[in-house]
């Protein structure tokens, strides 16, 4: 039996979902963070001592840390397999860890403010779109004349940058129109995977 514990409002679950629906693999989503609670229960600190979604149970198999998740899909699954190539390889990590670090990071402040404050801080908005745009800036550069993130498939990095680039374009905020970057997402947003992971409002 597989279980996801996470609310699809959560961009660290609709990796995770997003991952598992392209790996073709079967499992029970169950309602946890967030308005559901269920996080500071006991039963679920042993699972993930953080109080945080997502955690994968896989038959005794415990996991926890959305990219973790997608790396451990990616060595299990065909579909999803990392690049032979160790440069390749190398690329897909890279860009895996700058969703987590950089990007998804630069538009924490705005999201927060804009979604969940009863009184928005407008500097700290501000101050959190004009770091996002640096980041979306180079994710724009990059995949200029690229169909995907690394190589000429899809794979856990799209997913990774996917769900945070969705977050990033549906913030109720005035952005820069980045034409490569908007084709790549509207590209891998239309894949029957992304379907169970970004259908849910952004909020």
């Amino acid at each position: 039996m597989r279980r996801l514990w996470g609310r699809l409002t959560s961009v660290n679950v609709q990796k995770a979902v997003w991952g598992l629906d392209e790996a073709g693999l079967a499992y029970e989503r169950i309602e946890a963070g967030g308005a559901h609670g269920v996080v500071n229960d006991p039963a679920y600190r042993a699972l993930n001592p953080n109080g945080l979604v997502p955690t994968l149970e896989e038959d005794g198999f415990v996991l926890w840390e959305s990219n973790a998740i997608l790396r451990h899909l990616a060595a299990n699954s065909p579909a999803l397999a990392l690049p032979q190539d160790p440069h390749r390889r190398a690329h897909v990590e890279q860009w895996v860890d700058w969703q987590a670090t950089s990007f998804t990071p630069a538009m924490r402040d705005a999201f927060w403010q804009l979604f969940r404050s009863a009184d928005p801080d407008r500097n700290l908005i501000a101050a959190s779109l004009t770091k996002s745009e640096a980041m979306a800036a180079i994710l724009d550069r990059h995949l200029t004349d690229r169909d995907y993130v690394v190589g000429d498939c899809f794979g856990i990095a799209d997913i990774a940058l996917g769900c945070a680039a969705h977050r990033w374009l549906n913030l109720p905020a005035e952005r820069v129109e980045r034409s490569a970057l908007r084709c790549w997402y509207d590209r891998i947003a239309a894949r029957p995977g992304a379907a169970q992971a970004l259908g849910e409002p952004v909020g």
